[in-house]
């Protein structure tokens, strides 16, 4: 009789028993940082713990913040409304339904100072998921911290700023792929001298996990736009050694717990590897830092309670691959924003990991284990692959253009939706254990009045500021997107004297174009 086959959700078999380790030996702290970037890990710090927040109005979302820093949050992140992300105001016509939703609701500097309120940007690190208007979010927090007084030298955070992955999997682009490019390349050039300890981009696989990708197709899509952005910036003649150092990843982690283990220690690697072929030689520029959020795409809206199982899983597999920075999601996300408990509880079980289940106390726990190592040698091999045939089109924006990563993810998608039916992939609560529930009571929900908050306070914004200086502004946005400059030093500019988001989205969408 044969024996069963078990694989994973990537496809890679699983073997009984392992008894070897293949894996190159290396040590924490030291090329190709398989075990991890410090050499001393959690032991000497522990990671930054992040609760992802941001809906209805600025000045709502700030009352969530104090809380969450209240409760020992050690970093903000700043989920932004639709309008938002594709560079609306709320009084846009396709603005209607959607303000204050997804996230925050931000039209102009007014509503940063809002949202930020009684907290010195200076003492903490702010992680902004915000992708094509990532220039003009990002002008508006400097454009605070100016006014705060602070120091812009040691302002440290995350712009998410990954359009690539905006085309493959997520949608909330504006521009053609080689302007969205032109708008990432100017941040990075711009950031290198005005803002050293910022982040400039955080290469996202989160979306495309959530999109129905595999964990091999997360890693390997994430690092093969990764090489797009290092090249984009090369052609700028940006040195490597300086703007790599403020490259981050952002991934996400499922509940397969060995196989998101091995996936983050193989990204450590893999990265490791790419920027010292592309001509890194600082040994801080070849490692890859990362951030990690529990997979929104596993919750279930079906016995909510389970999901505060699988966020703990998953945020323990992200503790132990070696993050750098975790959000847990909230048990109710599948059913609503999530409410101030279930933030809470998110937040508890990352303090729990880290105080109380003696993980950290060592670095790379589950370093050695044979199934660990060889699970971490195979899933670089077979994220290689896709790795090398996105090379040999010519890189993510061509495999991005002609459909390549697109058709990719989309069948995996479908190849789970259709286990999940069959039942040869088991969803507790959803496809077995099932049970008759009630509607639930406590979800939260945003009111569709947040728009005509926002509209009356663009009114106010517009009739108070100088509308003629902001016009001088805005063209000169036009004229520098047209010549070639960077951009940021003028969409600052335009932001302090409280231009809109729309109306500078706008300038460059009349250079650029649509895609």
């Amino acid at each position: 009789m044969e024996k069963k086959k078990f694989v994973n959700a990537s496809g890679i078999e699983i073997e009984e028993i392992y008894t070897r380790n293949n894996s190159e030996n290396s040590v924490a702290g030291e090329f190709p940082y398989t075990r991890g970037i410090q050499k001393d890990m959690y032991r000497g710090r522990i990671w930054t713990m992040r609760q992802y927040a941001g809906f209805s109005t600025a000045a709502e979302s700030n009352k969530r913040y104090h809380y969450l820093l209240k409760q020992g949050t050690m970093g903000l992140s700043v989920a932004f409304d639709l309008p938002t992300q594709i560079g609306y105001d709320s009084d846009h016509e396709f603005a209607e339904g959607e303000v204050g939703k997804v996230g925050v609701a931000i039209d102009s500097l007014k509503d940063i100072e809002e949202l930020f309120d009684g907290i010195k940007l200076q003492d903490i690190t702010t992680s902004m998921t915000i992708n094509a208007t990532a220039s003009i979010l990002l002008a508006m927090y400097i454009a605070l911290a100016k006014k705060q007084g602070a120091d812009l030298s040691k302002i440290s955070g995350t712009i998410q700023n990954d359009i690539l992955k905006e085309y493959a999997a997520r949608g909330t682009y504006i521009y053609p792929p080689v302007q969205s490019m032109r708008l990432i390349t100017d941040i990075f050039e711009y950031c290198s001298t005005d803002l050293p300890k910022w982040n400039t981009i955080s290469i996202s696989g989160y979306h495309i996990r959530e999109a129905g990708s595999t964990a091999v197709q997360e890693l390997a899509f994430t690092l093969a736009n990764g090489k797009a952005y290092l090249k984009a910036a090369l052609a700028k003649n940006l040195d490597i050694d300086i703007f790599a150092k403020r490259l981050s990843f952002f991934f996400n982690c499922h509940n397969d717990f060995f196989e998101e283990i091995a996936k983050f220690r193989a990204a450590r690697r893999m990265w490791a590897h790419i920027t010292t072929e592309m001509g890194a030689k600082d040994p801080r520029a070849t490692q890859l830092r990362f951030h990690t959020q529990t997979g929104g795409s596993t919750l279930t809206a079906q016995q909510p309670n389970n999901n505060i199982i699988r966020v703990s899983m998953q945020a323990l597999a992200a503790v132990l691959g070696g993050t750098q920075s975790l959000h847990t999601n909230g048990f109710d996300e599948a059913l609503s924003l999530p409410t101030e408990e279930a933030a809470q509880i998110a937040l508890r079980t990352q303090q729990l990991i880290a105080f109380e289940s003696g993980v950290t106390s060592t670095v790379d726990p589950l370093g050695g284990s044979f199934f660990v190592e060889s699970l971490t040698d195979q899933i670089e091999k077979a994220a290689q692959i896709y790795i090398d045939k996105i090379d040999a089109m010519g890189g993510a924006v061509v495999a991005v253009e002609n459909g390549y990563i697109q058709q990719q993810i989309a069948d995996s998608a479908y190849q789970y939706q259709l286990e999940i039916e069959a039942k040869t992939r088991i969803i507790v609560g959803v496809n077995k254990y099932e049970r008759e529930e009630k509607a639930p009571i406590n979800v939260f929900r945003v009111d569709d009045s947040i728009r005509q908050i926002q509209i009356d306070k663009l009114v106010k914004l517009k009739a108070e500021r100088n509308n003629e200086a902001v016009n001088i502004a805005l063209k000169q946005i036009n004229e520098f997107a047209k010549n070639g400059q960077n951009l940021m030093p003028a969409i600052v500019s335009a932001v302090e004297l409280y231009a809109t988001l729309g109306e500078i989205a706008d300038e460059l969408r009349a250079v650029f174009g649509e895609y």
